[in-house]
């Protein structure tokens, strides 16, 4: 089923993103990639620069509306908001419309950052702003930039490269050390033994499993974010920059 999807709209992948990773093209075909990709940044910058302190929320597109994770995400979406972020998801189906969906619920600001894709990526109907990105590693810089959190639900590859990523860059102090919350520790007990295994073998420090929370608990998901975020770093709900009039932000 799936490959029939991906061959009749297989016109929608990016054949720029494409090429990309196919090797070296020409100088010139580069050259207008490398303008494509900093106008895609911009746009992003100038969209997401005043939305107010972010957690963002990752999961997969691929649950739906009566799974007991889309109806955990919601929850998530609601206590996020609730606390004054602004919710930051993918922007898609599944545990994104679901976050975003719980921010809209208890009337917060509710964001996604929409990768184009041949199935399963569309925008979700919750939310106040969206983009849509050509290029993925675009949208995961900007997803990671904005947010002072990272709420991890179940999904596949996408979301474990997105936490992934997060832990890395946290590990390598690039990025501060914000909060990480693995939610659902019944999906994720193979993935949290298998942390385990690389603290024992030492690939990792032990303390690296400290980077992030495993829960089930709302509460206790609020209180991390409480502690390491909002007192953490003195977060408050309006936007950490105003927008110019001069530069035609408002």
């Amino acid at each position: 089923m799936i490959k029939e999807q991906i061959k009749d709209f297989s016109p929608l992948v990016n054949p720029e993103e494409e090429a990309f990773y196919a090797g070296p093209q020409t100088r010139w075909k580069e050259f207008k990639f490398i303008i494509k990709v900093l106008l895609e940044f911009i746009k992003g910058f100038r969209m997401l620069h005043f939305v107010g302190p972010c957690v963002t929320v990752f999961g997969s597109a691929r649950f739906e509306e009566k799974d007991k994770f889309y109806q955990l995400a919601v929850k998530v979406g609601e206590k996020v908001s609730s606390m004054g972020f602004t919710v930051m998801t993918g922007g898609g189906p599944g545990i994104m419309e679901a976050a975003n969906r719980g921010a809209k619920n208890v009337g917060g600001k509710s964001v996604g950052c929409n990768i184009i894709l041949p199935f399963e990526q569309h925008p979700n109907p919750y939310l106040d702003k969206w983009m849509d990105f050509k290029y993925f590693f675009v949208r995961k810089v900007l997803l990671s930039k904005y947010s002072f959190a990272f709420v991890v639900m179940p999904g596949g590859f996408g979301t474990l490269d997105e936490f992934f990523e997060a832990l890395t860059l946290i590990q390598t102090k690039v990025m501060r050390r914000f909060p990480v919350v693995l939610m659902c520790s019944d999906f994720h007990e193979h993935l949290y033994e298998y942390v385990k295994h690389l603290a024992e073998y030492g690939t990792i420090n032990k303390e690296d499993l400290e980077l992030f929370l495993l829960t089930d608990s709302l509460e206790e998901m609020e209180a991390h974010l409480i502690k390491y975020a909002i007192e953490g770093y003195g977060l408050k709900r309006k936007p950490l920059v105003e927008p110019s009039a001069v530069l035609g932000e408002k």
